[in-house]
């Protein structure tokens, strides 16, 4: 069976090696821990940091973080931007299966295009270690592919074609990820979806277009129409529409 493997992401965190060609998510995962808790304090560990996007901002925000993967290339590339920007994050090469960490640790577990890239045996086995390592009353952020998206399709097709950067991925529906964490003993309290910006057809495109010399800006700003884009997504954004039609979701669940 096809599978995800080291060789794939230290093929593509090297050829991502300048951060400023990594897409933002936007703070959606600070954004979407925020409405739960005041990060200042709290001990966070993302898991599969890859350019730390997502924990650079929680540690900007008084958050104790560390930063977990077992790339090199990516481990590399945390190290620099953190003492780019200054930030005493603690990064650590490590197995996801086998978290180097005592019971109760962190006050938040977290990790954004992870679970995806498991199977449901090692998927479980990855979710219980997160929990395992989580304080009684800890928060574990799951952020995976929402499956109902073109983006869906045109993966499907790549990875038969063996042309996938991953190696092999799968989604979600919000249904099931809520299952999967009620399943492992944890309450879910809280779900998010998000729309890719900019859209997956731009993207696509783009990585196309680079192949041939031509590069697009990563981020295209058109005078009059993305200030109302950007006031119509945040406004969408309150409602459940992102979790059926989003490219990403995300549930929160508590330790008991």
């Amino acid at each position: 069976m096809k599978e995800s493997q080291r060789s794939n992401w230290e093929a593509y965190w090297e050829d991502k090696d300048d951060a400023r060609e990594v897409y933002s998510n936007a703070d959606r995962v600070l954004r979407n821990l925020q409405r739960i808790i005041d990060p200042r304090g709290k001990r966070v560990l993302e898991i599969g940091a890859g350019t730390g996007r997502d924990s650079f901002p929680l540690a900007e925000h008084g958050a104790e973080v560390w930063q977990l993967d077992y790339a090199e290339n990516s481990l590399r590339i945390l190290q620099r931007l953190a003492e780019r920007q200054h930030l005493p994050v603690r990064i650590i090469g490590g197995d996801t299966f086998c978290l180097p960490f005592r019971d109760g640790t962190f006050d938040v577990v977290f990790h954004q295009g992870l679970l995806e890239h498991f199977r449901k045996p090692k998927a479980d086995q990855l979710l219980r270690e997160n929990i395992r390592v989580l304080k009684s009353g800890g928060l574990l952020l799951v952020d995976v592919p929402q499956r109902y998206h073109l983006y869906t399709v045109v993966k499907h097709i790549l990875i038969a074609m063996n042309l996938w950067f991953a190696g092999w991925e799968r989604s979600f529906s919000v249904v099931e990820l809520r299952r999967v964490l009620r399943r492992l003993g944890v309450v879910p309290i809280a779900a998010y979806g998000d729309w890719m910006y900019p859209s997956f057809i731009y993207r696509a495109v783009r990585e196309v277009l680079k192949k041939i010399g031509v590069v697009l800006p990563l981020q295209p700003r058109i005078p009059g129409i993305h200030g109302i884009r950007v006031a119509l997504r945040a406004a969408m954004l309150a409602t459940p529409l992102p979790l059926y039609s989003g490219i990403s979701i995300g549930v929160i669940a508590r330790k008991p």
